[in-house]
């Protein structure tokens, strides 16, 4: 049986591929190292048929260094067994590994030490991000390279390429420039599915000719990445989250749209949760409230109904005022914890070792408002440079205004004094 098209023509060059230029054109990292013969650990991450597993397999080959292939999903410790005796013997060797996002914790123990004496050469491929879903063992261990999606412009020179090759359609069809436009601009940069219509559309094409029509009969199911599986879905949550941030009704329903394919309720919903409390916060705090009911209806009823109390959630946040008072304050706290370490007073200790007059006293309320709670290097610390102009901060604002006039002791038993 002949292979599929999209195989036959698969790159044994670095000239062969298309697009990566940032990667493989002439001053590309990986055109670099194979120039200078050298090849490290890696990890290639990006959108599905646009050349991850080639571009591994181009290497090996360009360096004519020995490679297996591996998949993370299917592959067993057996089959890595025998991959790492055969880089003993051989003294080093290129491995492959299709979704290695997957890998266990069993498979990564076995991998490390061969990555870490350099016997064996991981080139890894992921349609996952990897800040996300690689082990941070192997990620530290590997560099990352990420690969674009194929622009249409990749896709039509993918095309040309196929009809001329000899392996490809061999010069045996034409195609007309409007057909060619309708596959690059379904298959959403995915050369492999792109290759994939030709070829079909090849065998339908009467008189060895491609025309519109006869692509438009054979992409009624568009080549949308897969959200839930690929980076494209941290994406999608990103635009999703500064839509609403930026206060955009439209491009939030927009992306949420997009985000109900992925049929990924729980991340809509933590992302819904963090919108509330981190982009309007302190100023429409009962915001946050109907977020947590909006998202425990969703998670009742579940998709395709969630759909509609999330909706409506999502243009309340949309359209709220914004405020990062409380974010920005916490940052400010985080920033001076971590570069200045200093002691607690001793009376906020659980058990003071202090005499009992110098101890907090917690019948004393008079004196809660006056009692000085940070460290004395950083008595004078404020986290709240601003407030926002909703109405709600402005009165948080004021108390909080007053409450600077008071002079704050740590000498309690001198100011329970002063208190009787």
């Amino acid at each position: 049986m002949t292979e599929p098209l999209a195989f036959r023509l698969r790159p044994k060059t670095l000239d062969d591929i298309i697009g990566q230029k940032h990667l493989v054109g002439e001053d590309g990292v990986i055109r670099r190292c194979i120039e200078e013969g050298v090849i490290f650990s890696s990890v290639f991450f990006g959108p599905p048929g646009i050349g991850k597993t080639t571009l591994a397999k181009v290497i090996a080959q360009e360096l004519k260094k020995r490679y297996r292939q591996f998949n993370a999903v299917t592959g067993n410790k057996k089959d890595l067994d025998a991959i790492f005796l055969e880089a003993s013997l051989s003294g080093r060797l290129i491995l492959i590994c299709d979704e290695v996002h997957r890998l266990n914790k069993d498979k990564q123990d076995l991998l490390l030490p061969h990555l870490e004496d350099g016997s064996v050469i991981l080139l890894g491929c992921t349609t996952a991000n990897p800040y996300h879903s690689i082990n941070p063992a192997i990620r530290s261990r590997t560099h990352l390279f990420e690969l674009k999606a194929l622009s249409p412009e990749d896709i039509k020179e993918a095309i040309r390429k196929a009809m001329k090759a000899p392996e490809g359609l061999d010069g045996q069809y034409t195609i007309d420039e409007d057909a060619m436009q309708l596959i690059a601009d379904t298959v959403n940069g995915d050369i492999r599915f792109a290759l994939n219509i030709l070829e079909i559309s090849a065998i339908l094409a009467k008189d060895h000719h491609i025309t519109r029509d006869i692509v438009a009969e054979h992409t009624k199911v568009g080549g949308r990445r897969s959200f839930a599986s690929d980076d494209g879905h941290y994406d999608l949550l990103s635009a999703f989250q500064k839509s609403i941030r930026g206060s955009d009704p439209n491009a939030a329903l927009y992306y949420f749209s997009l985000l109900i394919e992925s049929g990924d309720l729980e991340a809509i919903s933590r992302r819904l949760l963090v919108i509330a409390y981190e982009d309007i916060g302190l100023a429409n705090p009962a915001l946050c409230a109907r977020t947590i009911s909006a998202v425990e209806t969703a998670e009742r009823v579940g998709f395709p109904e969630a759909a509609i109390p999330l909706g409506l959630q999502i243009i309340d946040l949309a359209l709220s005022p914004k405020s990062r008072t409380a974010v920005d304050a916490l940052s400010k706290a985080d920033e001076l914890v971590k570069g200045k370490a200093v002691e607690m007073p001793a009376y906020l200790k659980y058990t003071p070792t202090i005499p009992k007059d110098e101890q907090y006293d917690y019948g004393r309320y008079d004196a809660f408002h006056k009692i000085q709670y940070l460290p004395d290097e950083i008595k004078d610390a404020d986290f709240f440079p601003h407030f926002s102009s909703s109405r709600y901060e402005q009165q948080l604002k004021a108390v909080y205004e007053e409450l600077k006039k008071i002079r704050r002791s740590s000498d309690l038993k001198e100011l329970y004094k002063r208190g009787q």
